[in-house]
């Protein structure tokens, strides 16, 4: 089979990639960039996320926020942004004969935003910010928490929205030599997945974003070193159920180990069979809703196990969530769960191939931070892990002193039992 992934560098330095399948009906269109809260100075936290409200009130091409918006719809794509902790993203559906309105209109709204109705947006955010602090300001978010116990003052561990302070004082000034900084075309990946053809998705991106000045690439701070737990982070918080989150420090995707994480978490939780599902809820009826997953940046994972449940199991889900890590630990699974979490490992990837929305994040996101890997390539990896690499893998993460356990909700009355539950962490290598 030829190969459906085709990359160009234009003259600006700006990486274009195309994933051609034909044999979809519908695509997708994606500008990725280097810009998320981990780039920000502490004094400006927030400014990556505030900048991509900005980038749909309008450009110097499309003034109007509502039109530029509305000529994208009109050609069945749907504009939205996202920005995260290393990266933000800006996507719309495509069709493939009406590609011209949503390469123009992103690229100009990414290359010459107005920064119009900055005080407007504002209040937005901090409307947005409120879903995360208690009427007392704390923050109640454990995704939040946990990232700030497991990186402390790295800019990993900041929060992608800022705060209502750094929002607040953050200038037209800020936004604008954030811009200058991040959005350069080196630092940009434009990717387009579906019905598509390489040579007319190169020849879009020229017209569109060809004259975007080539900047310098955004580098990320290093790592801090591994937290020394375990550690609890304790909100006691009015709500009718409490949630709890574990994370551990773990290897970056383009790591050796990374494949045998994978399927670390596919045992904990790929469906009703599952070990989280199953003896957390099925067998126990501890927690209504359990998961685990791997959150991924640049030069490591985080790999996080979270539940909801009564207030008053906190502390007996807290320890049957310990305890399914640790059998991780001193047990191989069996050839038949490792069997089963590779065929539903290798089903994952083959119905991504038939994704428009996968493929942009698989060949554009990873692009962003390094040569992505093929479908075979990635298969292979797979097929080569052991029983023995996954107990290996999980003794190295599932460590006791890099344990980060959040817990926010009622918390009178367990709170002892929770930090003796963390303290004891049993049967977590040490």
């Amino acid at each position: 089979m030829n190969d459906p992934v085709h990359k160009t560098v234009l003259a600006n330095g700006l990486r274009v990639v195309a994933v051609e399948l034909p044999h979809l009906h519908a695509g997708m269109l994606a500008a990725y960039v280097r810009a998320g809260s981990r780039h920000e100075e502490a004094r400006v936290n927030g400014v990556s996320h505030f900048l991509e409200h900005l980038f749909f009130r309008g450009s110097a091409g499309y003034p109007d926020g509502q039109l530029l918006n509305s000529l994208v719809e009109d050609v069945g794509g749907n504009l939205n942004g996202v920005t995260t902790r290393d990266h933000g993203y800006y996507y719309t559906p495509i069709h493939p004969q009406r590609l011209e309105v949503p390469f123009a209109v992103l690229g100009d709204m990414l290359s010459r935003p107005l920064y119009k109705e900055v005080e407007l947006e504002r209040e937005v955010i901090l409307e947005e910010i409120l879903d995360e602090v208690d009427e007392n300001g704390r923050d109640i978010d454990v995704d939040n928490l946990s990232k700030r116990a497991l990186f402390s003052e790295h800019p990993l561990g900041q929060k992608i929205a800022g705060t209502r302070e750094t929002v607040s004082s953050l200038r037209e000034d800020d936004l604008r030599a954030h811009h200058d900084r991040a959005y350069g075309a080196r630092n940009l990946v434009l990717c387009a997945a579906g019905p598509v053809n390489h040579g007319e998705v190169v020849r879009l991106a020229e017209r569109s974003f060809g004259a975007l000045p080539s900047g310098a690439a955004v580098r990320d701070t290093p790592l801090p070193e591994r937290p020394r737990g375990p550690r609890l982070v304790a909100i006691d918080h009015r709500e009718s159920q409490t949630e709890l989150r574990l994370s551990f420090l773990a290897p970056a995707e383009d790591h050796q180990d990374f494949p045998a994480l994978l399927l670390v978490r596919r045992i904990l939780d790929d469906g009703l069979s599952a070990r989280l599902q199953l003896n957390v809820v099925e067998r126990k009826g501890l927690a209504y809703a359990v998961h685990g997953s791997i959150d991924t940046f640049s030069d490591c994972s985080v790999f996080e196990v979270e539940a909801a449940c009564a207030p008053r199991k906190a502390p007996l889900v807290l320890a049957e969530l310990l305890r399914i890590l640790a059998e991780l630990c001193d047990e191989d699974v069996s050839d038949e769960e490792l069997r089963r979490a590779k065929v539903r490992h290798r089903i994952g990837l083959e119905f991504a191939l038939d994704s428009a929305g996968e493929m942009i994040g698989w060949f554009g996101g990873t692009e962003l931070f390094r040569e992505p890997e093929g479908f075979e390539e990635r298969v292979a990896r797979l097929e080569a892990v052991t029983a023995a690499d996954l107990r290996r893998v999980a003794r190295t993460a599932f460590r006791r002193d890099g344990l980060v356990a959040c817990a926010v909700g009622p918390l009178t009355g367990v709170e002892k039992r929770l930090a003796a539950a963390v303290d004891d962490a049993q049967g977590l290598p040490r």
